[in-house]
């Protein structure tokens, strides 16, 4: 196998390759490294995986220092010409596809970077794997595409067509881009929806970690909604078991499936789409108390009314993934906080 994998300076990515460097041939990491959030962080992820900071010049490879099949490159999704020489150079057998521009809110403040990264970059990972023949792509969704449905515990079966931010709205679009491209060319596609994910070297905008930085420094945390909400909170290893895991099982479309009956989930087409979620929502003043207890600190809260582009509830249906892989997410909050916090006591110095 030889793998691209997208935003190996990110947090999914990042942990992704730590998971693939033993078990797969070679493996070619690329980011953009953008400055949505502290760039410092993403280069401490990528020396985690042995690429120097100094070394990292734009489009140009950097071999690890830690892991012989490894090599980063800095490269910009959207850069159709240096994508399609990458592709034509390295002619992956297989691409992870976890590069985005996260983030439900900043996607009101700043749409186009979403268009940017989401839209028109998914589209050149899609030309690629057409003209590269490569073997499965499997791409990062996420929980948010759920939008304005109440039905729960979300099921990839349901209809998602109304989301509730642009985010939500460019993650969608890429699992509809997906399904034309696995239908017209037969490519094998698989789309990840993630919930809520969390742990060590995450991102500083997610909620757990501005209140883990918050009440260490003593500062007051924003609870929106005035605390009533819930989370499917997803521990980092137990979302990268469910990458790994899916992407050796390359879909071969549902002979079975109707058109008079569609089931979103899968198709006639070499498709499929998966819940990799907890499977078993926290209530967020819970999550709270889980934090506070590690920092050994009481929060002080101030209660505020739900953001735009918020929902009230994820929880996810993971049968399908339970059925096909045989793997289901079990990391409680309480051991996934106690790893996260300790990892941010060392790493901030707290």
């Amino acid at each position: 196998m030889k793998i691209l994998v997208t935003g190996t300076a990110g947090f999914i990515g990042y942990h992704t390759v730590l998971k693939l460097v033993d078990k797969c041939g070679q493996i070619i990491g690329i980011d953009g490294i953008n400055d949505y959030y502290d760039v410092n962080l993403k280069y401490g992820r990528l020396a985690e995986t042995g690429i120097d900071k100094s070394a990292v010049e734009y489009n140009t490879p950097v071999k690890s220092t830690k892991f012989d099949n490894y090599s980063f490159i800095k490269l910009n999704l959207e850069d159709r010409e240096a994508m399609k020489k990458l592709f034509e150079k390295e002619k992956f057998t297989h691409v992870c596809h976890l590069a985005a521009q996260a983030g439900v809110r900043y996607s009101i403040e700043n749409p186009y970077a979403y268009i940017d990264s989401n839209i028109s970059g998914f589209i050149n990972i899609l030309e690629c794997c057409r003209n590269h023949k490569v073997e499965h792509l499997v791409f990062a969704s996420s929980s948010s595409v759920y939008g304005l449905n109440e039905k729960i515990p979300f099921s990839t079966s349901d209809n998602v067509d109304h989301p509730v931010s642009l985010y939500a709205a460019t993650k969608k679009s890429n699992e509809l881009m997906a399904h034309a491209y696995s239908h017209l060319y037969q490519i094998p596609v698989t789309g990840l929806r993630f919930f809520t994910v969390y742990g060590p070297w995450g991102r500083p905008d997610m909620a757990y970690f501005s209140f883990t930085k918050a009440i260490s420094e003593g500062k007051p945390i924003n609870i929106f909604n005035n605390g009533d909400m819930m989370r499917d909170f997803t521990y980092i290893d137990d979302i990268i078991e469910g990458v790994v895991r899916v992407l050796g099982i390359i879909p071969k479309g549902n002979s079975i499936w109707s058109g008079m009956k569609p089931d979103p989930s899968c198709s006639k087409a070499p498709y499929k789409i998966y819940n990799i979620g907890n499977n078993n929502p926290v209530k967020l003043l819970d999550f709270v108390k889980v934090i506070e207890k590690e920092l050994g600190r009481e929060a002080d809260k101030k209660y505020l009314p739900m953001q735009a582009g918020d929902v009230y509830a994820t929880y996810a249906d993971v049968d399908d993934i339970v059925k096909d892989t045989g793997f289901r997410p079990s990391t409680t909050i309480e051991d996934g906080i106690n790893k996260f916090v300790t990892w941010y006591k060392g790493y901030y110095s707290v």
